[in-house]
C-alpha cells in the first residue's frame, strides 16, 4: 500500500469533492480516497500492485475533473555566460529539458538568463547547472530574490480573477438592477429605455447588461451542465439552472414585447440571474481569501528557511542559494543569522533559539557534536556545522508534510457532512421542480411566480457552507498546533482526542527527565558533602556506568576538584573500587557493603531514598562508611501540573514502565497518577493498553522510545516526546516536539476547541439551507407572509459560505490554558 496526494482541479464545492471521491474509490486496489474541497487535494491510499497513479487520474477525469501531481513547482532564474547568439540559448534549453522532472525552460538570449520550472523532489539546481556547463556555458551565481513560489501565485492568480470577474458582473449588474427596479421605485429612466415609452428597447438594454454578466460568471454554466449531464449535480448545477431559467424566461418576454404583448414588461426576471451571479462571484472571492488564510500556518513555516547558505570551500566563505546545499558540506552561521539546513556542530559555540520548532522560548546552548535544525536562529556565537539533512529531509520540511498531510485528511465527522452533500443537490432540484408545479397546478399561481420559486430553492440551497465546514477548521486547527510545537498528524486524531478518558504514561523520558541525577547526599561521618561527592566523581570517572555519569555530572556543576585515581576495579553488579590519595574507596550498592563486612549505619536513610523511588549509593572510606549519595531519574517541573490539570478535564492518568513497583510507585505518588503499571516488559506494553481499551475507555498513549512504539500504534491517539526517537514520532499521530507533557493538554484542548468548531459551522450550514429552503418555496407566502426573492436567496447563500469561514478563522485566536 502507497499513499499520494494529487491536485484536483474545477471543483467548485462539497458535491465535486464527493464525485471525485466516489469515482476513485471504484476502483480495485484502493483503500481510501478523501478529498478535502477547502484544500483542493486527494488523498489516496492504494494497492501499487494493482492500479497505477494513471489510472486514478483517469479516474478523476471520468469524473469530470483533472488531477494532477501535487508537487509544488519551484521556478528559479539563472544568469548564463558566455552566451553568444541564439542558438547557444537554444543548446543549453536542450541540455536542461533532457533532465528528468524539468516542467518548462526558456533561456532569453538577451537577458542572458535561464527560467526553470521543476520539481525540487527529482531535481536540484547544482544539477541543472551542470547541465549548463555540459553545455559549455557558464552558470553564474543566483539571486536569493529570483525564486517564486508558485502555490502562492497560483492563489493569488485565482484571487484575481474571480475579483475581476466579480467587478466586472458589478459594473453590468448595477444599472441592470436600477434599470429593472428604478421605475417601480420612482427613480428617473432615460426616456429611450423607459419601459412606459420604450418596452423594446428597455427589454433589449437588459438582455445586453445581462450578457458580459453570464460571460463573467461561464464557470458555473460550463462545470454545472456538465455535472448534470454526468449525473452527478452540484452547486454550480443549481447556479446554471435557476439563472437559465431566469434568463430564458426574460429572452421569451422580450420576444412577447416584439409582438407587443407589454405585459411581460414587468416580468423579464433578468436583473434577477445578473444579482445572482454577482453575488456568488463575490461569495466565491471572499472565500478564495478566507481558503488562503486557512493554509497560513504552511506558509508561515515555509517563511522560516533563509533563502542562502554561507559554504566554506578551499577555505574560503562562499553563499550560495539554500536549494544548492548538499549533506556533507561545511556550513557557517553568524550570530543573528538562521541556521538554513540540519546538522551537526564541528565548531565553536553558541545559544540557538529553537522556538519556531518546538515552541520553547529558552534559547538551547549548541557546542560541538550537537545537533541544529534549520531554520533555528543563532544568537550569539559564530559555529561551523556539517549539513547531515537537505531539502525535503530536513526536520523544518517534513514538519511542512506533516502539517500539509493533517490539513488533507478528513476527521469522521466530515465524512458525515459529505454523504449528505452527496445527496443534498438532487434533493435540492427535486424539491424546486415541484415547488415550482405545485405553485402552478395547485396554488394557482402564475408561470412568473412558480418560476420565483423554482429559482429562489435552487440559489439559495447550494451547499456550498457544507463543503467548507469541516476542511478549514481542520487546517486552522492542526496549523494553530504546529504553532504550539504540536504537531496533529490527520483529522482523525484532532477528532478523537476530545474524548479521551485514559493516558497512558511511559515513564522514562516521558514524566522523568530520562537520565538520572544526584537528589541527596547523606553523610555519615567526618566528611562533607563537597568532600564526598569529589571523592565519588573521582572514583567514577573512569566508570560508564549511568549513575557513576551522574556523580560526575554533579561534581562537574559544582566545580568540584576531580583527584587522581589508582588502580581502578570494577566490581560487576555491585560496585566499584579504588585508591585516592592512600585511602582505599569503596563505592556501590548494600550487596556491596555486606560481602566488605562494612556496618549500615544509615538504613533509615537508606530506606526512605528507597521508598522515594531513588537509588541509594554507599560510599565507604578505608573500611567504614561514610555515606550514602542517591541517585535518580527526576520527575520533569511539568509533570505534576499536566497531571492536575489532566485530572481537572476529567481523564484518569496511568504510568505504564519497566522500573520495580517501589520506584514506579514513588514517582506516581510524587505526581498524583490513578494507575501504576510496573514491571511491564516492552514488547506488553500494547497489550496493557489494549487492556484498558477492552474497558471500553478510549486511551490515549504517551511515549518516547522504541519500546514505546507498538504501544502509541494500539492506543486510540498516540502522542510522541519530540526529543524521542524517529520511529515513536513515526508510529505516533501527534508529536509534542516541546517535549513538554503539558501539551498533552495543550492537544486535547485545541481537539475540543476544533470540534466546538464544526459544530458550530456544521449547524451554521444546515440552518442556512434547511430554513431557507421553506422559505424559498413559499412557506410564509401561503399564510401571508412574503415570498423570498431570488437576489435575497443568492445572498443568503453566499453568506452562508463567508460565515462558516470566518467562523472556522476565529479558531486563530486559540491559546491553550497552560501557557
Amino acid at each position: 500500500m502507497i499513499k499520494e496526494n494529487l491536485k484536483i482541479n474545477g471543483m467548485t464545492c462539497a458535491s465535486c469533492a464527493n464525485a471525485v471521491e466516489k469515482s476513485v474509490a471504484k476502483l480495485k486496489g484502493v483503500k481510501s480516497a478523501n478529498v478535502n474541497f477547502a484544500t483542493e487535494k486527494l488523498m489516496v491510499n492504494f494497492d501499487d500492485s494493482k492500479l497505477s497513479l494513471d489510472d486514478i487520474k483517469g479516474a478523476v477525469n471520468k469524473a469530470g475533473y483533472s488531477a494532477e501531481d501535487d508537487v509544488e513547482l519551484r521556478e528559479i532564474i539563472i544568469p548564463i555566460g558566455d552566451m553568444t547568439c541564439a542558438s547557444c540559448a537554444k543548446a543549453v534549453e536542450k541540455s536542461i529539458n533532457k533532465l528528468e522532472g524539468i516542467e518548462e525552460v526558456n533561456v532569453n538570449f538577451a537577458t542572458e538568463k535561464a527560467t526553470v520550472k521543476y520539481n525540487p523532489y527529482k531535481n536540484r539546481i547544482s544539477e541543472i547547472k551542470n547541465a549548463i556547463t555540459k553545455a559549455g556555458y557558464k552558470p553564474l551565481e543566483i539571486s536569493a530574490g529570483d525564486q517564486v513560489d508558485e502555490e502562492k501565485n497560483r492563489r493569488e492568480r485565482e484571487m484575481k480573477n474571480l475579483l475581476k470577474k466579480f467587478i466586472v458582473s458589478a459594473v453590468f449588474s448595477i444599472p441592470l438592477l436600477y434599470l429593472a427596479m428604478g421605475h417601480m421605485l420612482g427613480f428617473p429612466i432615460p426616456e429611450i429605455v423607459d419601459p412606459s415609452h420604450n418596452p423594446v428597447n428597455f427589454a433589449l438594454a437588459q438582455l445586453v447588461l445581462t450578457i458580459p454578466v453570464a460571460i463573467a460568471g461561464n464557470k458555473f454554466y460550463t462545470g454545472g451542465f456538465k455535472a448534470l449531464i454526468r449525473r452527478s449535480p452540484n452547486m454550480d448545477s443549481l447556479i446554471a439552472i435557476g439563472t437559465s431559467a431566469a434568463i430564458l424566461y426574460g429572452i421569451y418576454g422580450t420576444v412577447k414585447i416584439y409582438e407587443g404583448n407589454l405585459k411581460y414588461a414587468n416580468d423579464l426576471y433578468f436583473e434577477t440571474a445578473g444579482v445572482i451571479i454577482t453575488l456568488i462571484l463575490l461569495g466565491k472571492y471572499l472565500e478564495s481569501v478566507s481558503k488562503g488564510k486557512t493554509s497560513e500556518a504552511i506558509k508561515k513555516l515555509m517563511g522560516l528557511q533563509p533563502k542562502t547558505a554561507i559554504v566554506i570551500e578551499d577555505g574560503k566563505e562562499v553563499t550560495i542559494p539554500i536549494e544548492e546545499v548538499e549533506v556533507g558540506d561545511i556550513i557557517l552561521v553568524k550570530p543573528g543569522e538562521k541556521i538554513p539546513v540540519d546538522g551537526v556542530v564541528i565548531e565553536g559555540h553558541t545559544s540557538v533559539d529553537e522556538s519556531m520548532l518546538t515552541g520553547e522560548s529558552i534559547p538551547v546552548e549548541k557546542e560541538e557534536g550537537s545537533k541544529v535544525i534549520g531554520a533555528s536562529i543563532n544568537k550569539n556565537g559564530t559555529i561551523k556545522f556539517k549539513a547531515s539533512k537537505v531539502g525535503k529531509d530536513t526536520a523544518l520540511a517534513q514538519i511542512i508534510k506533516l502539517v500539509e498531510d493533517a490539513q488533507g485528511s478528513k476527521a469522521p465527522i466530515a465524512k458525515m457532512a459529505d454523504v449528505i452533500s452527496g445527496y443534498f443537490v438532487p434533493v435540492v432540484i427535486v424539491i424546486a421542480i415541484l415547488s415550482g408545479l405545485a405553485w402552478y397546478f395547485l396554488g394557482g399561481a402564475t408561470g412568473i411566480f412558480a418560476l420565483t420559486i423554482f429559482i429562489s430553492v435552487l440559489v439559495i440551497a447550494c451547499p456550498c457552507a457544507l463543503g467548507l465546514a469541516t476542511p478549514t477548521a481542520i487546517m486552522v486547527g492542526t496549523g494553530k498546533g504546529a504553532e504550539h510545537g504540536v504537531l496533529i498528524k490527520g483529522g482523525v486524531p484532532l477528532e478523537t482526542s476530545h474524548k479521551i478518558e485514559t493516558i497512558v504514561f511511559d515513564k522514562t523520558g516521558t514524566i522523568t527527565e530520562g537520565k538520572p541525577e544526584v537528589t541527596d547526599i547523606v553523610m555519615a561521618n567526618e566528611y562533607n558533602k563537597d568532600q564526598l561527592l569529589s571523592l565519588a566523581a573521582s572514583a567514577e570517572k573512569s566508570s560508564e556506568h549511568p549513575l557513576g555519569e551522574a556523580i560526575v555530572r554533579a561534581a562537574e556543576d559544582k566545580g568540584l576538584e576531580f583527584k587522581k585515581v589508582d588502580n581502578f576495579q570494577a566490581i560487576p553488579g555491585h560496585g566499584i573500587e579504588v585508591n585516592i590519595e592512600g585511602k582505599d574507596i569503596l563505592l556501590g550498592n548494600k550487596k556491596l557493603m555486606d560481602d566488605r563486612n562494612i556496618k549500615i549505619s544509615l538504613q533509615d536513610s537508606s530506606d526512605r531514598l528507597a521508598n522515594e523511588g531513588k537509588t541509594p549509593m554507599f560510599i565507604a572510606i578505608d573500611n567504614n562508611l561514610a555515606g550514602i549519595i542517591a541517585v535518580a531519574d527526576v520527575v520533569k517541573e511539568s509533570s505534576e501540573e499536566a497531571i492536575r490539570r489532566l485530572h481537572d478535564m476529567g481523564i484518569e492518568v496511568a504510568m505504564i514502565t519497566g522500573d520495580n513497583k517501589r520506584t514506579a510507585e514513588a514517582i506516581a505518588k510524587q505526581v498524583g497518577i490513578d494507575i501504576v503499571l510496573a514491571e511491564v516488559l516492552p514488547e506488553d506494553k500494547a497489550s496493557e493498553v489494549k487492556k484498558l481499551q477492552d474497558q471500553g475507555k478510549k486511551v490515549a498513549m504517551v511515549g518516547d522510545g522504541i519500546n514505546d512504539a507498538p504501544a502509541l500504534a494500539q492506543s486510540d491517539v498516540g502522542m510522541a516526546i519530540g526529543s524521542g526517537t524517529d520511529v515513536a514520532m513515526e508510529s505516533a499521530d501527534i508529536v509534542l516536539m516541546k517535549s513538554d507533557i503539558l501539551d498533552v493538554v495543550t492537544a486535547i484542548q485545541l481537539s475540543k476547541a476544533t470540534i466546538r468548531n464544526i459544530k458550530q459551522n456544521l449547524f451554521w450550514a444546515f440552518a442556512y439551507n434547511t430554513a431557507g429552503i421553506p422559505l424559498a418555496a413559499g412557506l410564509l407566502y401561503i399564510f401571508g407572509g412574503p415570498k423570498l426573492n431570488p437576489m435575497f436567496a443568492a445572498a443568503a447563500m453566499s453568506l452562508s459560505s463567508v460565515s462558516v469561514l470566518t467562523n472556522a478563522l476565529r479558531l486563530k485566536g486559540f491559546k491553550p490554558s497552560n501557557k
